[in-house]
């Protein structure tokens, strides 16, 4: 079990970044606060090391999309959202970063992830590769096809 001082330190640096994918993925607050407080309670109880910090932040990422993907896939899940909450939601975002991130949501999931760890996260795609198990080459694809994709989406040049 994690001590004190570890659990600290790990909210104070993934916090944000385990926030972000969750919503990316759940697209609501309720199920986001669900899988960080699952998220973290796994990172309590790991027993492993991790070799350095960035091999945590990985590990934090990848935890979290799975955690994430197992939440959707829990016994055909609801597929309503009260009018109430997503009113909620859209107001806490400008209009430009409302439009972005309601097509970036709309991508397919693999390209959903990339486009996240490679522009919000800042990972290379070499990273990405490891973080998501996948070849180097398959990341740059994806990360080209998502590019177009919002491109096609948002017109003009994006990325």
């Amino acid at each position: 079990m994690k001590s004190a001082e570890e659990m600290n330190f790990a909210m104070e640096a993934y916090a944000d970044m385990v926030r972000r994918i969750c919503f990316v993925h759940l697209k609501n607050r309720y199920d986001t606060e669900d899988v960080f407080q699952s998220v973290y309670m796994k990172y309590m109880l790991y027993e492993g090391a991790f070799e350095s910090r960035e091999h945590e932040k990985a590990w934090f990422a990848r935890v979290t999309i799975n955690a994430c993907k197992d939440l959707l896939r829990y016994f055909s899940r609801r597929k309503w959202v009260p009018l109430d909450v997503i009113a909620e939601e859209r107001e806490a975002l400008d209009d430009t970063a409302e439009g972005i991130l309601e097509v970036v949501l709309k991508l397919p999931e693999k390209y959903r992830n990339v486009i996240y760890l490679y522009y919000y996260e800042g990972y290379s795609a070499t990273e990405i590769a490891e973080i998501l198990g996948r070849k180097e080459n398959t990341i740059y694809t994806w990360l080209a096809r998502a590019k177009g994709l919002l491109r096609e989406t948002l017109g003009g040049e994006w990325a």
